[in-house]
């Protein structure tokens, strides 16, 4: 075969080709485990953060975050019926368990754009002396650009928000984006979730709202996202809600309130 005839350079292309395929394959492969370490460890930081127990930016070693996390109790509920199972937590793949047929169902029409409801889903628990200081839950919606997912956590009374955090969206830098500011999630602190007859009732305004103390139920909206603004109250209100987490928040109500885990 000539050196550089036609037959020649494409075969080359052809074995180069293959080659780099080989390797990428194997790289992808290969890191998959530690890729898979890191999204753990990283939503186990947004839990910590949520849950008050890390500050915001806070530089920490992932030997760190393992320690802290064992303060943080994780529970597969049933969100069908409130319940706590036996699901280990470790195995269990929520996010996956949302797109198999049989671990999840249609979710009703609703405003934070959640299309399919798991059947399971996990909760993080803080306990201090043995009691419930604090319940941590996964949320999710539909923003401008993006399905948002983070976490929001709740006082032993169900209803106090201690905090707030977003891991992954897609949002507009400096608009929508600013979910991940640090000054406008502290403005959840101290909020209330529900209102007296425990109907979800946090929003996020156009404009300012008061202290919490006067507004417990109303936070800042985000300047030139109002769409964001609208999705993020969507989206904290359906899970806060019965198609949520609210039958496992009645059950920690009927079994003791306050206090208890």
């Amino acid at each position: 075969m000539q050196r550089f005839s036609t037959l020649y350079i494409i075969g080359f292309s052809t074995a180069v080709c293959v080659v780099c395929s080989l390797l990428v394959s194997s790289s992808a492969v290969g890191l998959r485990s530690l890729q898979q370490q890191n999204i753990a460890l990283d939503r186990q930081k947004n839990v910590l953060i949520a849950a008050g127990l890390v500050g915001e930016g806070e530089k920490l070693t992932a030997a760190r975050v393992k320690e802290l996390f064992e303060q943080v109790q994780s529970v597969v509920v049933d969100l069908r019926t409130g319940q706590e199972t036996d699901i280990d937590p470790q195995t269990f793949d929520q996010a996956q368990a949302a797109k198999d047929p049989t671990a999840s169902s249609s979710a009703p029409k609703n405003a934070a754009g959640v299309s399919r409801l798991p059947h399971h889903a996990t909760v993080y628990k803080v306990l201090k002396d043995g009691r419930l200081d604090e319940v941590i839950l996964p949320i999710e919606g539909k923003g401008l650009w993006s399905t948002c997912y983070g976490f929001l956590a709740l006082d032993a009374d169900g209803t106090t928000i201690r905090g707030i955090t977003f891991y992954q969206h897609g949002e507009t830098p400096g608009l929508g984006g600013e979910i991940d500011n640090p000054r406008w999630k502290s403005l959840w602190i101290n909020r209330k979730a529900f209102d007296e007859t425990w109907t979800p009732r946090i929003e996020v305004i156009k404009g300012h709202a008061g202290p919490a103390a006067e507004e417990p139920h109303k936070v800042d909206g985000l300047s030139g996202a109002t769409i964001t603004s609208r999705g993020v109250s969507h989206l904290v209100q359906f899970w806060l809600g019965e198609q949520g987490f609210g039958p496992y928040l009645q059950r920690l109500r009927d079994n003791g309130g306050p206090g208890h885990g």
